[in-house]
């Protein structure tokens, strides 16, 4: 659904409306209503009704951009201090947006953080409520075991650790890797609906195949195995692969130019990842996808309910948020806050601006809270 915006306030329409000054007698009746008010617990909504309905979002979150360059020496002096075992479980530092008053929050609803794994380091297995990915925008030689299935992680993968699966990660070389965890921890959080629990000391298995056994069973393009008709919650593929993802969008611009209609808009495609089951998005909490876009193109200006968190996988471009523009490059993430306008614009002098996101989108779209406005488009 889209919906438009225009200047109207909850101030001007009550300047509009402007009632009479109340005579002295009423105005310490007003006096003494609202301190009742305030020693019964009770707030009047016609004191709060520009915060608490506003005529279009008002995020408190901001735009901002991390800088990869910035954040993996940080990630790797960490790797040098801080040890990864029990209690603290996780080497990863959370992105902070700038308006969430100190929160470890990317935005009121996303967790995303840069998580580094040493040479031959293992993160002990645990599972909790909340859903969570890893991507990797660069590196490899570290395998996630989620309920027991290892999985190889590398360059360009987008893989899954549904809500309440066991998991733990395993360095097998002699070399660090750091990739970008996303999470809906504040969602949950924010929800009381956590739970935690430890597993093993380690992982329950350390073997290093090439491919899980949830991609040899699921990850076949229109194939599904007659040993799993039932629709799950999450998909059941734990990794999908940068190959299939590159070759995807590959196609869609190679049809565009033999003038075929297979991308967003002229130079962009963009994908996104589903699962199998349903069709639908790969978590119930949170939709991943992967645009690319050619050499000097341009998006609409988008507005959407909900937030999202992007970062640069290959190529040098810029986003534009609420008219202020951002230099990107490999590895920087950025954050657009809900009803937040923005479009991206992919540097001239480079093949292709690519670009991996992951929104909130399923559960606004769930609750039919879910509205967009494109700029100029009627």
């Amino acid at each position: 659904m889209s919906i438009s915006a225009d200047n109207t306030t909850h101030e001007s329409v009550a300047a509009s409306h402007a009632l009479p000054e109340p005579t002295e007698e009423e105005a310490a009746q007003l006096e003494q209503l609202y301190k009742d008010f305030a020693a019964g617990n009770m707030i009047p909504l016609w004191t709060e009704i520009g915060d608490l309905m506003p005529m279009v979002p008002t995020p408190k979150a901001v735009a901002h951009v991390w800088r990869w360059n910035d954040l993996y020496p940080l990630a790797a002096r960490a790797g040098d201090l801080v040890p990864v075992g029990r209690g603290g479980e996780r080497r990863a530092i959370a992105l902070a947006n700038p308006g969430l008053s100190g929160a470890p929050y990317a935005t009121p609803t996303l967790w995303a953080a840069i998580q580094y794994l040493g040479p031959h380091e293992v993160a002990p297995e645990h599972r909790h409520s909340q859903n969570a990915f890893r991507f990797v925008v660069e590196g490899e030689g570290v395998w996630t075991v989620v309920n027991g299935d290892p999985v190889a992680m590398r360059r360009g993968d987008f893989l899954l650790t549904p809500g309440w699966n066991f998991h733990g990660h395993h360095n097998d070389t002699d070399q660090p890797m750091a990739w970008i965890d996303g999470l809906d921890i504040p969602f949950v959080h924010y929800a009381d609906a956590g739970f935690f629990e430890f597993g093993t000391e380690r992982v329950t298995d350390e073997a290093t195949p090439d491919i899980s056994r949830s991609e040899r069973l699921w990850a076949h393009p229109g194939l599904r195995p007659l040993s799993g008709l039932d629709d799950t919650t999450n998909s059941p593929i734990a990794a999908y692969r940068w190959e299939h993802t590159d070759a995807a969008l590959r196609e869609q611009l190679l049809l565009e130019d033999e003038g075929h209609p297979a991308t967003v808009s002229q130079g962009h495609a963009a994908i996104r990842y589903s699962n199998p089951t349903t069709g639908g998005d790969v978590m119930p909490t949170i939709r991943a996808e992967f645009h690319r876009l050619r050499a000097g193109a341009t998006t609409e200006p988008l507005r959407e309910v909900g937030s999202s968190v992007w970062q640069v996988f290959e190529g040098t471009g810029t986003v534009v948020i609420n008219g202020e523009t951002k230099q990107l490059a490999k590895g920087d993430l950025f954050v657009v806050p809900s009803w937040q306008q923005w479009s991206l614009h992919a540097d001239n002098d480079q093949p292709d601006f690519d670009l991996f996101r992951f929104s909130d989108a399923p559960i606004f779209e769930r609750l039919n809270f879910n509205r967009s406005y494109t700029e100029g488009r009627k």
